[in-house]
């Protein structure tokens, strides 16, 4: 009740106010009369706040996102359900969720009444033009008397969380030869097709097959042994995506930063359904990515992905050079000088395919010039390395330019020689 009480509106402290008023009347002058009305106008606050705060603690809620994810610029339905838990209706809802700035204006929804276990669903949906991971809740639901004398604050504690993910298009398919990277017992080596059968033996195991014992191998080594299982090869690869703030130009969605990270999430996505086990790789050195759902941890691990204060490619190149046993490199990049494209052009080797989307950082700054020369000297340092530099402008998308990184590095590259 005292909690009641603190919840009066303007109108209701207004009713307590005339209610005491008459009631000092009534009892100066005699008025018996009066002193009814004093009793009724109390009395009506009074009540109203009895009855709401009965119902504050009896109403439940539930969140739906649909979907939970979304790609930069499309749209979630979030469902809202109310459900009124006890035998009595309630008044005047009104009903607020929280959503950040990003995801718009708040919705806020007015309800005339729950019926007794009655249960109301309300859709609104969200959009951002900007990536990340977004919280929606609490909701807040203030309850109200008929009369709108008392207004009592709830906020449901429950919370859910939107992602939204960098924009991703489709790429078409191009041949991006390298080393195929193998799993298991046996060593890492160069295959043509997945499933080769690897003869050599091992010792015998507790429920082996007996069919597959190599006699010859058992009379060598003096014991039982088996042929090893088929093993499972996979092609690996590296993603390395720059995220220095001083090699970017430009802000918000259109900004050189965003473009690169959408390039490399659609890269990603696309070697992913390629069958590429791929790993993550920045200037700060290499991501952690779950094993399984590669697609849907590389584009949440992006979403979230902020520039750096880094100045070099430093612990990003020595993060690729841990990874000895991959075939591919495929480098989304900023702005790039000689040096740094030197310490990047060393780490192919052998049969490595390695493919270099340099973005026209000069593009972003002014549109009408040509490329800056230091990224022409850059470009043409990674194509004498045999990488395939592929040359992204400010104008056109990556899944128009792509295709060049089918071809060898002085072929994809049109700004010098290799």
């Amino acid at each position: 009740m005292t909690s009641g009480l603190r919840a009066l509106t303007a109108r209701g402290w207004s009713f307590l106010a005339s209610g005491t008023a008459a009631l000092l009347c009534a009892f100066f002058l005699g008025e018996h009369d009066l002193l009814r009305i004093g009793v009724l106008i109390i009395s009506l606050p009074l009540l109203a706040a009895m009855v709401v705060s009965r119902t504050r603690y009896r109403l439940s809620c539930a969140r739906r996102l649909d979907p939970p994810r979304v790609p930069v610029g499309g749209e979630a339905t979030v469902t809202l359900r109310l459900e009124n838990v006890t035998r009595l209706p309630t008044g005047l809802l009104m009903i607020e969720d929280t959503v950040p700035y990003a995801l718009g204006a708040r919705p806020r929804f007015v309800l005339d009444r729950v019926e007794a276990l009655g249960v109301r669903e309300i859709d609104y949906r969200v959009r951002s033009d900007l990536r990340g991971r977004f919280g929606i809740g609490p909701l807040t639901v203030r309850i109200t008397d008929p009369f709108g004398l008392v207004e009592l604050t709830r906020s449901f504690t429950i919370s859910d969380t939107l992602v939204v993910t960098p924009q991703v298009v489709a790429l078409p398919r191009v041949r991006l030869s390298g080393e195929l990277a193998g799993g298991g017992e046996s060593r890492t080596r160069s295959v043509a097709a997945a499933g080769d059968d690897d003869v050599a033996p091992r010792e015998y195991r507790q429920g082996d097959d007996l069919r597959r014992v190599h006699w010859r191998s058992t009379a060598r080594y003096g014991e039982l042994m088996v042929r090893r299982e088929e093993q499972q090869w996979q092609s690996r690869g590296a993603l390395l995506l720059d995220t220095r703030r001083y090699a970017h130009r430009g802000e918000g969605p259109r900004s050189s930063f965003e473009v690169a990270v959408s390039a490399a999430a659609s890269i990603g996505v696309h070697l992913a359904h390629e069958g590429l086990g791929l790993r993550l790789v920045t200037d700060q050195g290499a991501e952690r990515l779950p094993e399984t759902g590669l697609s849907w941890a590389l584009l949440d691990t992006l979403a979230e992905m902020r520039t750096s204060s880094a100045r070099s490619l430093e612990y990003g190149t020595a993060a690729l050079r841990q990874g000895g046993g991959e075939g591919l490199i495929v480098a989304v990049l900023g702005a790039l000088d000689v040096e740094q494209a030197q310490a990047l052009a060393r780490i192919r080797h052998g049969n490595m395919t390695g493919v270099a989307v340099t973005l026209d950082i000069a593009g972003w700054d002014r549109p009408e010039s040509g490329e800056d020369e230091g990224q022409l000297a850059a470009q043409a340092v990674l194509a004498g390395a045999g990488w395939r530099v592929v040359p992204l402008p400010s104008s056109t998308t990556i899944a128009n330019v792509w295709p060049k990184a089918a071809q060898g590095g002085r072929f994809a590259f049109s700004g010098g020689g290799s």
